[in-house]
């Protein structure tokens, strides 16, 4: 069953690839959603799949890529469907 996650990720999460390197690892997983930029320095992600494909995101999202060190993400339940896996403007 398809379930939907908004995930808030702090830390050194900003400059260092993260919504590209989110982008590609939610296509390789087949997870569908957006990732972007917050003004505070958090990033923010919407993230749709099975639960075994929104474990395995949020388990990426915990490390992220190598130049990052994630503090903190925060999952909370959210809704929608989307048809790909996006990254939109800093917001």
């Amino acid at each position: 069953m398809k379930q939907t996650k908004l995930l808030t990720l702090r830390g050194k999460v900003q400059g260092v690839g993260f919504r590209e390197a989110m982008v590609r690892e939610a296509i390789r997983l087949g997870v569908t959603g957006w990732v972007r930029n917050r003004h505070d320095g958090s990033v923010e992600a919407t993230v749709s799949g099975d639960a075994e494909q929104l474990a395995a995101i949020i388990d990426w999202a915990h490390r992220g890529p190598p130049m990052a060190r994630v503090l903190r993400v925060d999952v909370s339940d959210d809704a929608g469907s989307f048809r790909a896996f996006v990254h939109y403007p800093t917001a």
